[in-house]
């Protein structure tokens, strides 16, 4: 079979078409280019979509892996040549079943194909089902390996053994496993039912026995019974007799109570009739204690009041000087001081220059004149010093007056700043002020105080007529006469009660060996009645089953014939099972011949894969492999190799097992190759080539390593 093309609206993929030529299609796409896709769209194309699939939540079913991204139905088209006719394969959806639409025809004229149909497409096209295909001729890097699989298993039996695939010996084998099953399989076989009836049986024998001994103890406890509930009944009659001697007695008790009760009630009554009501008793209590409680509070309002204010100190500064008077000083002292003023300095300039010009000129003169006018000088020269010394003297008077005025002011200040004295002032008059406040409101809250406690005083002196214990002791005298009056009210309601509940009793017919009380008497005799109840019930259940189970000789008879009938049905298994024992170790000698054929093409493979490094290779009966390189002593499974070589490893298996079973079905390999090297991908794709001139192969690869090594 070879592929033309095939058009696809298959997940991602959206009425796109891929086109093959016969022999190496290799298709180089990047990751979530559709590869897989295309890999999956052509085994839906060939064998169907599985819509009974459900979702997992390890894998989605492919119903709904592969549904069209865009929405639009499932549906696909693939143009092939079968048998040198150009045929084409569609596939399509209708309402909710995906693919569920098929029509192959060919491709020239339309005319129907009639041996293709949906079911046997791809068994017909291939020659294999579905499941062969994929573990052959079907490759992807995620299921490289090969496992087992009954139609696998029977194909490859089938072409290395006789070559008849009548499958005689299956249908053999499965009638005896028919036959076995139906002598021994789970409870639904005959010789399971034998020995369900047989154990039945046996458990009905054994059932019936003890059945008939239970009713024997059941009916000799019942007759205990019957004796005990006549003890008990006598014993109940005799404490009713003893409950109603002491009853009488209660009565005579109850009499006298109720008259003593009535004989305290009238002498209460005389007592309370000489003194106030009870409720001008309360009333008066309630007045004193509202009292007391208002003498309380006044109490504790008066040990609120603050304390009395402490007097404020008075500052040196303003000694004697009354509070509200200390501003108008401290502003009076402030203007003082700022009236004073710094005596101006004698302007002594003029009169040193003009002494010093008299003194050149009397030396010039007594030095160039005559000496009488340098004496004159020298008398105006000393009139000058006299006049700047007496100038600076009245200056030093003035100074120290100044500095005297200034110290007597700043003295009564001490280190105080002029311009903090009026602040202070005011500050100690606010003092003044806040303590004469506090200590008017002080003065006035003890006054009303003080009023409040002399009109409760007053009130209180108006209702002392008693004392609060006397007015208690009125109210007491009435509550006890109302206690009283209940109690003989109480006494007359039980000496009513207690006469009419007082009966004549017999006394009982039996003596009375029990000393049980009433209420444990009435317990056992609940308990008695309720046994024997119980035991009148089980003794009809013991007898109803007991008919049900029927007789015992018959019931000894049937057990007997199942026996047999169970030894029989073990002998006929046992020539099953010794049958399909030997018939399955025939078939799988005849399994076990297949393995040589494969593995000699397997080993080829493999050797050219590798280089030759390899040269022993084994396929197991589950068709897992071993294999061994030059130089080692054993053979080692893949657990023992790289990744790669694996993957070798079995891609020489499957191209063994296609080329034997569908030579002429296209190769598909979907990223098989990606743990390749360099050389053995080179021998791969050497390998492939040389398939691919016998039948289509077709490998989609996310690399281009492939195309470079086949261009090289």
């Amino acid at each position: 079979m070879k592929i033309y093309s095939m058009t696809a609206t298959f997940g991602k993929l959206e009425h796109e078409v891929l086109t093959l030529k016969p022999g190496l299609n290799i298709i180089e796409a990047p990751n979530e280019w559709g590869k897989s896709t295309w890999c999956a769209f052509l085994v839906t194309m060939l064998y169907g979509l599985d819509t009974r699939a459900k979702t997992t939540k390890a894998a989605l079913a492919d119903k709904e892996r592969f549904a069209p991204w865009s929405g639009a139905p499932m549906s696909g088209r693939i143009d092939l040549n079968w048998n040198g006719r150009d045929i084409t394969i569609e596939r399509s959806s209708k309402g909710r079943t995906p693919m569920g639409v098929f029509r192959a025809f060919e491709t020239a004229t339309g005319i129907e194909v009639t041996e293709l149909t949906a079911t046997n497409c791809g068994q017909q096209l291939l020659g294999v089902e579905r499941s062969v295909f994929t573990r052959s001729a079907f490759l992807r890097f995620s299921d490289l390996p090969v496992t087992q699989d009954d139609a696998l298993r029977h194909r490859l039996n089938a072409l290395v053994t006789t070559g008849d695939e009548s499958g005689a010996a299956e249908a053999l084998g499965q009638k005896l496993r028919d036959l076995k099953n139906h002598c021994r399989y789970n409870r639904s076989g005959l010789l399971p039912q034998a020995e369900a009836d047989r154990d039945a049986l046996e458990k009905s024998i054994t059932e019936r026995d003890a059945l008939a001994e239970r009713a024997a103890r059941l009916q000799q406890r019942q007759q205990a019974l019957t004796e005990q509930i006549a003890q008990l009944e006598n014993h109940k009659a005799a404490l009713r007799y003893a409950a109603a001697r002491e009853d009488a007695q209660r009565v005579e008790t109850a009499e006298a109570a109720c008259d003593q009760a009535q004989r305290r009630c009238r002498h209460l009554q005389t007592l309370c009739g000489e003194l106030p009501d009870q409720q001008q008793a309360r009333q008066a209590v309630e007045r004193l204690d509202a009292l007391h409680q208002d003498m309380a509070a006044l109490q504790a309002r008066e040990q609120m009041l603050p304390p009395m204010p402490g007097i404020p100190a008075t500052p040196a500064c303003f000694a004697g000087v009354r509070p509200e008077d200390a501003p108008a000083q401290a502003e009076q002292d402030r203007a003082a001081l700022e009236a004073l003023q710094l005596p101006p300095k004698p302007k002594l300039a003029g009169l040193i220059l003009l002494g010093s010009a008299i003194a050149i000129a009397a030396i010039l003169a007594a030095l160039l004149v005559t000496p009488w006018l340098g004496a004159s000088l020298l008398i105006g020269e000393f009139a000058v010093l006299l006049l700047i010394v007496n100038q600076n003297s009245r200056h030093k008077n003035r100074l120290a007056e100044y500095q005297k005025q200034k110290a007597a002011i700043a003295l009564r200040y001490g280190d105080m700043a002029p311009s903090q004295w009026v602040a202070a002032a005011y500050r100690y008059a606010a003092a003044w002020d806040s303590y004469g406040r506090s200590l008017e409101l002080l003065r006035q809250q003890r006054e009303q105080i003080d009023a409040s406690r002399d009109a409760i005083h007053l009130r209180l002196k108006a209702l002392s007529g008693r004392s609060r214990s006397q007015w208690q002791e009125i109210i007491a005298a009435w509550e006890d006469l109302e206690q009283a009056r209940i109690t003989a009210a109480q006494a007359q309601q039980h000496l009513q009660t207690l006469r009419s509940v007082v009966k004549t009793v017999a006394a009982p017919a039996l003596p009375d060996t029990l000393t049980y009380p009433e209420e444990e008497t009435n317990r056992l005799l609940i308990c008695a009645m309720q046994e024997q109840k119980h035991l009148e019930h089980e003794l009809g259940q013991c007898s109803g089953q007991l008919e049900r189970l029927g007789n015992a000789a018959t019931l000894t008879k049937e057990l007997e014939k199942v026996q047999r009938r169970i030894h029989a049905l073990e002998q006929t298994n046992d020539a099953l099972e010794q049958a399909l024992t030997t018939l399955t170790a025939a078939r799988q000698e005849l399994q076990r011949r297949f393995a040589p054929r494969i593995t000699h093409r397997a080993q080829e493979l493999f050797g050219k894969l590798t280089g030759d490094r390899y040269d022993r290779y084994v396929l197991a009966e589950d068709l897992s492999v071993q294999a061994g390189a030059r130089g080692e002593d054993v053979l080692h499974s893949q657990q023992w190799r790289s990744d790669g070589t694996v993957d070798q490893l079995y891609l020489a298996l499957r191209l063994a097992v296609a080329g034997e079973l569908i030579p002429d079905a296209p190769l598909v390999l979907d990223d098989a190759l990606v743990r390749f090297d360099d050389e053995r991908l080179k021998a791969a794709l050497q390998i492939l080539s040389r398939e691919a001139q016998d039948k289509q192969v077709i490998l989609f690869t996310c690399q281009s390593r492939e195309k470079d090594l086949l261009e090289g």
